[in-house]
């Protein structure tokens, strides 16, 4: 089964990246399922605006797109979902002005938070599992507590933090249903989002112990 590939904008546009829209877009070419645009600290206007932009990039394509935490943008520039920090807002509350096939997700970093995988939601993304340079400081949590969330959870769980086509096959063997990534997407060039698909897509088609 192909895996969810979650592309994830942090600090794109706050970085004022001028080729974050070509990255977004061979993302889209090489299939990601999400784009998660999480870009905090910046002016609504410009956040909407690229909320606006992606979702115009998308139409046409599977790809959905969703923005973090802001429920009121997302609805209001026909973004696909919204997707919550582990301490927002409960997903019961989205749920009653969302319409039907809006998606809602969590994320959520631990044991402690695996009951909100029980919520209205239709998928998390547990983290941070390995490593990462945009989680300075923050220990992994490893494979074991995320294959503890999986077994725990009624929907799909991705995994984020440090995941890369190095680790993805440790990742599929834990249940993930995929992953979700900044740096996977944002260290290399748009040219790569193909490849970089391809090795994830490879990864989890390995049988479990293969390599």
């Amino acid at each position: 089964m192909r895996p969810v590939i979650c592309m994830i904008t942090d600090g794109c546009l706050a970085a004022a990246a001028g080729d974050w829209l070509a990255r977004v877009a061979a993302a889209v070419r090489a299939g990601v399922h999400l784009v998660q645009i999480r870009e905090r600290g910046i002016d609504d206007r410009v956040l909407s605006a690229a909320v606006a932009q992606c979702v115009d990039l998308v139409r046409g394509t599977p790809t959905r797109v969703i923005v973090n935490d802001r429920l009121d943008i997302a609805l209001g520039f026909g973004a696909h979902g919204v997707h919550l920090r582990s301490d927002s807002f409960p997903a019961r509350r989205a749920r009653t002005i969302v319409p039907p096939g809006f998606l809602v997700g969590r994320s959520i970093h631990g044991g402690d938070d695996v009951a909100v995988a029980r919520e209205s939601v239709d998928y998390v993304i547990f983290g941070t599992v390995f490593a990462t340079s945009s989680k300075p400081g923050r220990p992994p949590a490893g494979t074991a507590a995320l294959a503890e969330a999986v077994r725990a959870s009624s929907v799909p769980v991705l995994a984020v933090g440090g995941v890369s086509a190095d680790n993805a096959g440790l990742v599929a063997q834990a249940g993930a249903a995929g992953i979700a990534a900044i740096s996977l997407f944002s260290d290399s060039a748009p040219a790569a989002a193909q490849s970089v698909v391809e090795r994830i897509v490879c990864a989890f088609d390995l049988p479990l112990g293969g390599s």
